[in-house]
C-alpha cells in the first residue's frame, strides 16, 4: 500500500493546523502527526533536509532557465517583442507578453538589465503600446490586441500588473515614466469597470454581470500597482474582496462567480492567493479555503490523476501561490518536489512545455514562474 504524502494526510486528518511560518522557522514542533520517517518525524537530519531542498530547487532553476531560453528564442522573431503564437487555438497576444515578462522578471531581469533585460524591455514596450492613451477614449487605459475576443479584462490584468512589477523596479527611468502613465491609466481603467456587485467582467466597462476568475486577475494588478505606488481607490479594494469571500462555497471552494455553483481547485486557489496578496492570511475564509484545496489534490493523488483540470497552467499558477503564502509552511514543502519531478518531465527538450489552446509561450511562461516564485524575486510573489 502505498505510502500518504504529507499534504494527503493533512488534507484527510481534517485540519490545516495553527502553526505560523515563523514558529516551524523558530524550530516548533508541529501540531500535527506526520507517518514514521518523514522529515518532521526526526527520521533525517537537517543537513539532509537541506540538502534534498538545494538539489530540488537546482534542477527547478535549470528548467527555469530553459524555458526563458526558449522564450527568448521565438520572441526574437517577432518585430514588436510579443510572442509567436502559431498553432495555437486563440491568439491572445497581450497576456502572453505580460505573463512572459513577469517570468524574466521572476528569474532577475529587470528592463535593460539582467540575462533577458533585452527581451523583458521588449515584452514591456509593447504592453504600452498596447495601452490606450488617447484622451477621451471610453476605453482609456485598456491594454489590448485587436482580434483578441478572448482574454480582454484577463489579459488587462495580466498585462497591468506585469507594468507594475516593471515600474517597481526601474521607476526613475524614461521608461519608467511611460510605464506610469500607462500603469495608471490601466488602473483607472479596472476601477471604473467594476460592477455593482463588486466584481468584473470580461469587457473594461461596468456591468451586472461579473466573473471571479476575472475578479482575482484584476484584484492582484491593483495589489501590484499599489505596491508599486500607484494610488488604487481602497473602496475598490474593499468590494472586490467582499465579493471574492461571497463566492466562496459551504465546503471552502470558491465558486465560479456569485451565482453560480460550479467551483474548482483553480479557482479555490486563486481566491487564496488573491486574499493573500491584499493582506489576508490568517482568516477562517482562508482556513477553509486551504482545507478544501488540499482535500482536492489529496483525492486526485488517490485516483492518480495527473492533469486534474483543463486549465492546468493556470490552475498550477495559482496553487503555487497559494501554497507558498500558507501559514502552514508544510504544505509548500510537501507539494514543491512533486510539482518540480512532473514540470521536468513535461518539458519538452527545446525548454517548453506546450498548449494547444493558448500556444507554448503562453504554457511556458506560466510554469517558468510556478518553478521560480520560491526566489522571491517578483514583488507581488514576495512572502
Amino acid at each position: 500500500m502505498r505510502t500518504l504524502s504529507g499534504l494527503m494526510l493533512l488534507a484527510l486528518c481534517g485540519g490545516l493546523g495553527s502553526e505560523s511560518r515563523e514558529a516551524r522557522d523558530q524550530g516548533s514542533k508541529p501540531p500535527l502527526p506526520f507517518p514514521a520517517g518523514r522529515d518532521e518525524a526526526g527520521s533525517r537530519s537537517s543537513q539532509q533536509r537541506l540538502a534534498r531542498n538545494e538539489e530540488i530547487e537546482r534542477r527547478a532553476n535549470a528548467s527555469v532557465q530553459k524555458s526563458l531560453d526558449y522564450l527568448a528564442r521565438i520572441q526574437s522573431a517577432s518585430l514588436d517583442g510579443s510572442f509567436p503564437s502559431s498553432g495555437a487555438q486563440h491568439a491572445v497576444p497581450v497576456p502572453v507578453a505580460a505573463l512572459g515578462a513577469l517570468a524574466y522578471m521572476a528569474a532577475g531581469s529587470t528592463p535593460e538589465r539582467g540575462p533577458h533585460g533585452e527581451q523583458l524591455t521588449r515584452a514591456i514596450d509593447y504592453l504600452i503600446s498596447r495601452c490606450e492613451l488617447a484622451a477621451g477614449s471610453p476605453t482609456l487605459g485598456y491594454v489590448s490586441s485587436p482580434g483578441d475576443k478572448h482574454s480582454r479584462m484577463h489579459g488587462h490584468g495580466f498585462a497591468t500588473l506585469a507594468l507594475a512589477q516593471a515600474y517597481a523596479m526601474s521607476p526613475a527611468t524614461a521608461r519608467g515614466a511611460r510605464l506610469r502613465e500607462a500603469l495608471s491609466a490601466a488602473v483607472r481603467c479596472i476601477e471604473s469597470s467594476q460592477g455593482p456587485e463588486g466584481g468584473w467582467y470580461y469587457d473594461p466597462r461596468s456591468s451586472y454581470e461579473h466573473e471571479n476568475s476575472v475578479t482575482v486577475c484584476l484584484v492582484q494588478a491593483l495589489r501590484g500597482a499599489h505596491g508599486a505606488g500607484i494610488h488604487v481607490d481602497p473602496a475598490v479594494i474593499q468590494r472586490a474582496v467582499d465579493y471574492v469571500k461571497r463566492c466562496q462555497a459551504e465546503d471552502g471552494s470558491f465558486k465560479y462567480a456569485l451565482n453560480r455553483d460550479s467551483t474548482s481547485a483553480a479557482l479555490t486557489a486563486a481566491g487564496i492567493a488573491t486574499l493573500n496578496s491584499i493582506g489576508v492570511y490568517e482568516d477562517p475564509v482562508i482556513t477553509r479555503a486551504l482545507e478544501s484545496l488540499t482535500r482536492d489534490l489529496a483525492a486526485r493523488e488517490l485516483e492518480n490523476a495527473i492533469g486534474g483540470s483543463p486549465h492546468v497552467h493556470y490552475e498550477r499558477f495559482y496553487i503555487a501561490q497559494a501554497l507558498w503564502q500558507a501559514p502552514d509552511a508544510r504544505l509548500w514543502d510537501d507539494w514543491r518536489p512533486r510539482i518540480v519531478a512532473q514540470l521536468e518531465g513535461e518539458q519538452a527538450a527545446d525548454g517548453s512545455w506546450h498548449d494547444a489552446e493558448y500556444g507554448d509561450a503562453y504554457a511556458t511562461a506560466m510554469h517558468s514562474l510556478v518553478l521560480a516564485i520560491p526566489l522571491g524575486l517578483l514583488p507581488i510573489f514576495q512572502r
